[in-house]
């Protein structure tokens, strides 16, 4: 049984996220979660390499090198991008400066950790996207006749028409659907803003039969979690992981028909499709940034670079060869368990 006794880093995170973030900062969920994860990621590779327990583990041990093998661990052997080393690393300096701030002895830490520099990336103007034809192609997998195939194909058709984030989509509550004669839907997006998206038709037909199957009889002022899984009979928000997975399933299946469609796909590239497919129609990139949630219209300008550069391609091809080339208090609790640990200090 260990017994936590003046572990100043658990203490320091634990109000980090569960006070300072949400009350003093009053950040989204979303962002709670990125540096959640960045702690915790960060605290299980110091595990594995040191061979300590988690209990063990404290700010002087992290100061031993911990935070750089780590984000090299995230580029090098989990094959992240820079981008996402760059977020890592900025989500550890908020909370070195956090905990600086609040104690002055932890200056010394947070000094070290910014000796590691962000790296520079380099700006290449691409995104993934699909065709139409595509789209179409891994929408048309779902079973509609099955209950499965139902949440499904009204999940990704919802996806793409409001080129929503995966999480904008999964924090719906059914009252944020709104038909009458402008159907729509409310998201909630970064920094806890929100902005309504028209619903075209053939997706109002499919959120008919989706609430008819798993929300019957349900009125459409209703918080009820708009899309959920059971189980053992405990009905929870539908999670990340399981979008990703069943639309990697029908991804396999609609390549073996549609060989352009990428044999794993990822939730996001409904969002980079539809934004794509709206601004090579017309769609003008403030309403384009606005249809995204885009805070600086500058994010949205990715998409006029790749339509750009597409038809930079498609003009080499069609010119062919024409021309030449050229210090915390004792915790009460005992803790010998690392769930038990990370529920205790809000990394759970």
């Amino acid at each position: 049984m260990a017994r936590l006794k003046e572990n100043l880093l658990y203490m320091m995170i634990h109000d980090f996220l569960t006070d300072y973030l949400t009350k003093k900062r009053n950040c989204s969920s979303h962002t709670v979660k990125a540096y959640r994860t960045a702690l915790n990621q960060l605290l299980d590779f110091t595990k594995e390499q040191k061979q300590i327990r988690l209990v063990d583990i404290t700010f002087d041990i992290l100061n031993d090198g911990m935070a750089e093998k780590y984000l090299d661990f995230l580029e090098e052997t989990k094959k992240c991008s820079i981008k996402t080393r760059n977020y890592r690393l900025n989500c550890l300096r908020a909370f070195y400066s956090y905990a600086a701030m609040r104690d002055a002895s932890l200056v010394v830490y947070q000094s070290t950790l910014f000796q590691i520099p962000f790296k520079k990336t380099e700006k290449v103007e691409t995104v993934d996207y699909l065709s139409k034809g595509a789209v179409q192609a891994l929408l048309a997998q779902p079973d509609a006749g099955s209950k499965k195939g139902t949440r499904d194909l009204f999940l990704m058709s919802l996806m793409y028409d409001t080129a929503a984030r995966v999480q904008e989509i999964i924090d719906l509550k059914i009252c944020d659907i709104r038909l009458g004669d402008t159907p729509q839907v409310k998201l909630h997006g970064k920094g806890n803003k929100s902005r309504s998206i028209p619903l075209m038709k053939d997706t109002v037909s499919h959120y008919h039969r989706y609430m008819r199957v798993f929300h019957p009889g349900e009125p459409e002022y209703s918080r009820k979690q708009l899309f959920y899984t059971i189980r053992k009979n405990v009905c929870s928000p539908i999670s990340d992981d399981t979008v990703r997975a069943f639309m990697n399933g029908y991804a396999k299946t609609a390549h073996v028909a549609f060989p352009e469609v990428p044999e794993k796909i990822h939730p996001h590239i409904f969002r980079h499709s539809r934004a794509m497919h709206l601004y090579q129609h017309g769609m003008d990139l403030t309403m384009v940034s606005q249809w995204l949630g885009h805070a600086d219209i500058s994010t949205t300008l990715i998409y006029a670079h790749a339509d750009t550069e597409m038809k930079r391609k498609a003009m080499e091809e069609a010119t062919g060869d024409y021309f030449p080339k050229v210090s915390a208090e004792e915790s009460p609790y005992d803790v010998n368990d690392d769930a038990v640990l990370k529920r205790l200090y809000g990394l759970k």
